[in-house]
């Protein structure tokens, strides 16, 4: 198969990544099936060698001299050093071999090379934060002054586009080691242990001596991918290895044009997960020439606001519709529930240890160890809840952006903001909310249609009115008024403007007419490659209105005769009153009443009322948690608000009299 991806007009190749899983086996010698745990036990094996070379590799150049050398490029020589981490670590000599007696080919050990020389290069950038911070040491690490914010923004590389939040947990950090040890440390290898090496197969570090993957003739969608594996935990020589064929099938994700590259293979539980990369060509995306655009406002309960709007000929900018809002309130009161937990479980786990000491045979060991199994667990619900959040407020965004046909996604740039002064609770929720993983999962989805994501100033876009840049005056929404908050914005100049609305669709508003205008300030970080307005320039500011398309009635609507009197118990729905007894005979009788032209109810997950828009809404005010019940789990407690194309929803509130 040819790896050379062919490239139309207007096309760019973009590599990519899908989840796939082995479930079985072939030996190629003799023919035997592999089951899935034989499958799990081999690949096991082979990534245990591995794992421990790459341990042995981190444990012996951990340390901020041998990093150093690494990162600069060169060699003793002054030769540029590889990309690939394992070619640079053999031009620099740092080696990696077995235990005694156990036999590997020079793929194993370029595997190993890998994934220890991938964690010293990252381990770069940290040492030289950390080295930064402590530098500029603070009078008081718990509260900068703006001072010390600029001095430790200046030793940092690139510190003026790095969240703050960063340098604040760094700095707990330290923080923390001054505490125990009564000094500050050198640095981020003496804050830091070692990381621990992976039990993973990085096969990207390999060629067709190790392994081979090769897309099906007939169907597009399978895959065989062979490989060498161990018959043996500590194989004695090369018989122990033998080459095993195992059939993939590809995720809908990948196209049937992409290239295939070789996987890398995790253990997952019982299961082996392989991360397919691929090549294939999108679209190519520009920084500028946008008309029409899509702006994303970020928000706490209401996780997300999106709106299109779209810039005319004469500068004009309307927006196109009212907007739609991603809201996930119960998933991330779900999200809270587990923070407590794990903070009471961590206490626990804390106070058991103190106990413990250092006595091995203390009666409190077995329930520490069962401890800390309930913490694993619920970190990886809590790790799983926030992928399934992020991958559903993601793909909804594209989904707005794609049916709008826009060309561009601006977002706010969030990453400085912290919060405080708003109550423990709603401080630690602002914090742990999954901004970052939304905006790299748009960013992945939106490559793929070819949409631009741009990331704009968060200044004053909720506190401006979006028509005319008045600051407006929040109060209680005036179809909520219970709830809590000042959800509804009010612009003062009611002569001139009179806009009002929720806030966050007048900041969605402000986002997309300030990229709109600003597209020619738009450039591409070097270091991350994302597209992004660093500045607000005032005379296209001014510019960045939104221009109202409708105008509003203003006829006079005094009451001119009585108010029709309306009863006060509204009619039923349907006839409440039974059928009479049906005379004998072929006689018929008088209906019941309407017969229900809707389906019959559905059972189960599908009992939830859902529309054609919505992934699904509660009934009742009341927190009902039957997601499990209903075999729906995640998607009970997220909801997406209709879009501007659908199709009206039917009328239910019809017999519900009057809301005035």
């Amino acid at each position: 198969m040819s790896r050379k991806l062919p490239l139309g007009e207007g096309e760019v190749a973009r590599t990519a990544c899908a989840r796939g899983l082995l479930r079985t086996g072939v030996v190629e010698k003799t023919g035997e099936v592999l089951s899935a745990a034989a499958l799990v036990e081999r690949v096991g094996w082979a990534a245990g060698l591995v794992s421990g070379m790459a341990a042995e590799l981190l444990a012996g150049h951990w340390n901020a001299a041998d990093v150093d050398v690494l990162a600069s490029g060169v060699d003793a020589g002054g030769r540029k050093l590889p990309s690939n981490a394992w070619m640079a670590l053999r031009r620099l000599g740092w080696t990696a071999a077995p235990a005694d007696g156990v036999r590997v080919n020079d793929r194993i050990v370029r595997m190993a090379q890998e994934q220890a020389g991938r964690a010293l290069r990252s381990a770069h950038w940290r040492a030289e934060l950390t080295s930064a911070v402590l530098r500029t040491w603070p009078g008081d690490p718990g509260r900068r002054t703006p001072e010390e914010w600029d001095r430790v923004g200046e030793a940092v590389p690139g510190g003026r586009s790095i969240p703050s939040s960063v340098i604040r947990s760094r700095t707990r950090q330290i923080t923390a080691f001054d505490k125990k040890h009564g000094r500050l440390p050198a640095g981020v290898f003496e804050l830091e242990t070692a990381p621990r090496a992976a039990r993973m197969l990085l096969l990207s570090a390999c060629d067709g001596q190790q392994a081979t993957i090769e897309r099906g003739e007939h169907d597009p969608q399978r895959a065989l991918l062979r490989l060498q594996l161990p018959t043996r935990p500590d194989p004695r020589s090369y018989r122990d290895w033998t080459w095993v064929a195992c059939p993939l099938t590809l995720p809908p994700t990948i196209p049937p044009g992409a290239v295939l590259h070789l996987p890398t293979l995790r253990l997952v539980g019982n299961k082996v997960r392989a991360d397919l990369a691929y090549t294939h060509a999108v679209s190519r995306t520009s920084r500028t020439g946008h008309t029409v655009a899509l702006g994303v406002d970020w928000g706490l309960n209401t996780l997300l606001s999106a709106g299109a709007a779209r810039r005319h000929d004469d500068g004009r900018i309307t927006a196109l519709g009212h907007g739609a809002q991603f809201r996930a309130a119960g998933i991330l009161a779900k999200q809270h529930r587990l923070r407590r937990l794990s903070e009471h479980l961590h206490a626990k786990a804390d106070q058991y240890q103190r106990l413990i000491d250092a006595d091995e045979q203390h009666e409190l060991s077995g329930r520490h160890e069962v401890l800390q199994d309930e913490i694993r667990f619920v970190s990886d619900r809590r790790s799983n809840l926030n992928d399934a959040l992020a991958r559903a407020a993601a793909r909804w965004t594209v989904d707005q952006a794609i049916a709008a046909r826009a060309t561009v996604i601006y977002l706010e740039d969030l990453r400085s903001m912290e919060a405080g002064g708003m109550g423990r609770t709603t401080n630690t929720r602002l914090s742990q909310t999954v901004r970052g993983q939304i905006a790299d999962r748009i960013r992945h989805l939106a490559a793929e249609a070819g949409i631009a994501v741009v990331t704009v100033p968060p200044r004053n876009t909720s506190r401006h009115c979006p028509r005319c840049l008045t600051p407006l005056r929040h109060r209680k929404a005036p179809d909520r008024p219970t709830t809590p908050g000042w959800k509804w914005a009010l612009c003062p100049d009611r002569a001139g403007c009179g806009w009002q609305g929720d806030r966050d669709h007048g900041a969605w508003q402000r986002i997309a007419a300030r990229g709109l205008t600003h597209q020619a300030k738009t450039v591409t970080d070097r270091a991350t490659g994302q597209m992004v307005i660093r500045t607000v320039a005032d005379p296209l500011e001014t510019q960045a209105v939104i221009t109202p398309t409708t105008q509003t009635s203003r006829a006079d609507r005094s009451k001119t005769g009585p108010t029709r009197r309306h009863t006060t118990r509204p009619a039923p729905r349907r006839r409440g009153a039974p059928s009479p007894t049906g005379p004998q005979g072929p006689a018929g009788k008088r209906p019941e009443g309407h017969a229900p032209t809707d389906p019959r109810t559905l059972p189960r997950a599908a009992h939830r009322h859902q529309g054609v828009t919505t992934i699904s809404t509660p009934t009742t005010r009341r927190h009902r948690p039957r997601g499990a019940a209903l075999g729906a789990g995640f998607h009970l407690h997220a909801h997406a608000t209709p879009p501007q194309w659908a199709q009206p929803m039917p009328d239910t509130m019809s017999c519900m009299g009057s809301l005035s």
